[in-house]
């Protein structure tokens, strides 16, 4: 044997000895066995969710997929965790549609005022085995899929001031999410829609910046701003929908029997928190009257306007933007079968 052909020999084993240490290490990275769950917020019906889907999971596959929940923010600010699931270094994401409306617009049709008069109405439309089936698959061209949809709240304003009347919204500096779909029908009622980041909203309210803001209860007696403002006005300006987002690589990356137990867990999961979110919407409301707040209600011939306002703007808005308007039409649909019309 030359000088050669050994040290061919000796590369060959080199190389052979390389990659069958690396085959093992590449499955492993490619096997990924644990989910992590992401959210903004903690002890409400997302994380309650969370909570049922990973008993969901453990009582289906074990441990073949392990789910560990990271509530409040933890895994980032909301921006940051919409941008880990899109990425694939977060594999889900619990959270209103609305923060999530850059991602995708089509969100946006969840949140137009005045479409859900109430939580039956919205559960009636996202477990529609139909629209469900619908729902999940809908923003697979981004790269997610919808695993778990979930009544949240409605959509009321806190204020420093009582506002009792429609002409009491004139002038109102009220904190908003940064989307036409508060912006814009506040604006049609007088408001000044003020967009600002949540851990900026009480010290604007101490300081007089802003006089109220939007949000839902839960968040509202979560956060204690009944410390801060007492006021609240019930304008059922919209229902909020939380959905859950999954990184579609990831779940395609998984064995069959885990993508079947991750979609069963969570249609199993929204069911179960569905009666436990319409509960924790009434417990909010009673800790924050227990908590020295008022509740306060428009005149039912103002409220009524108020929400042929909202709906106008909103549909204004959609009529807009096609994608978003079939999204809406496909629930108005719905709407329409569940009222009977």
């Amino acid at each position: 044997m030359t000088v050669q052909t050994a040290r061919r020999n000796l590369m060959g084993c080199l190389a052979g000895a390389a990659l069958a240490l690396s085959l093992p290490l590449a499955g492993t990275a490619q096997a990924q066995d644990t989910m992590k769950l992401a959210s903004a917020t903690i002890n409400d019906v997302q994380h309650e969710w969370q909570k049922e889907f990973q008993k969901e999971m453990e009582a289906r596959v074990g441990d073949a997929l392990t789910v560990e929940i990271y509530p409040a923010s933890q895994l980032g600010a909301i921006p940051r965790m919409a941008e880990g699931v899109l990425l694939g270094t977060i594999e889900a994401f619990t959270t209103p549609t609305a923060f999530v409306t850059n991602v995708d617009p089509r969100f946006q049709a969840f949140d137009m005022p005045g479409l859900f008069s109430d939580a039956d109405e919205v559960s009636a439309v996202i477990h529609d085995p139909e629209f469900r089936d619908y729902l999940e698959t809908l923003f697979l061209d981004k790269g997610l899929r919808i695993v778990g949809a979930i009544y949240n709240s409605p959509v009321l304003m806190l204020s420093r001031e009582p506002v009792t009347t429609l002409d009491g919204f004139d002038g109102l500096k009220v904190r908003t999410f940064a989307s036409p779909l508060q912006m814009q029908p506040m604006s049609a009622i007088g408001a000044n829609p003020t967009p600002l980041a949540l851990s900026e909203v009480i010290p604007q309210l101490q300081s007089g910046g802003i006089d109220g803001m939007l949000a839902g209860m839960p968040i509202l007696t979560a956060f204690k701003f009944y410390d801060t403002a007492v006021n609240v006005t019930d304008i059922n300006m919209s229902q909020i929908v939380s959905v859950t987002v999954v990184n579609e690589t990831w779940f395609q990356s998984q064995s069959d029997d885990v993508k079947t137990a991750i979609l069963e867990a969570g249609r199993a999961a929204e069911e179960t928190v569905f009666p436990w979110g319409v509960a924790n919407v009434e417990r909010a409301n009673g800790a924050w009257l227990e908590n020295g707040g008022a509740i306060h209600m428009l005149p039912a011939d103002e409220k009524a306007e108020l929400q042929e306002t909202f709906a106008r703007v909103g549909n204004e808005i959609i009529d807009s933007q096609p994608d978003v308007a079939e999204v809406r039409d496909r629930i108005a649909a719905r709407l329409k079968e569940v009222r009977g019309e």
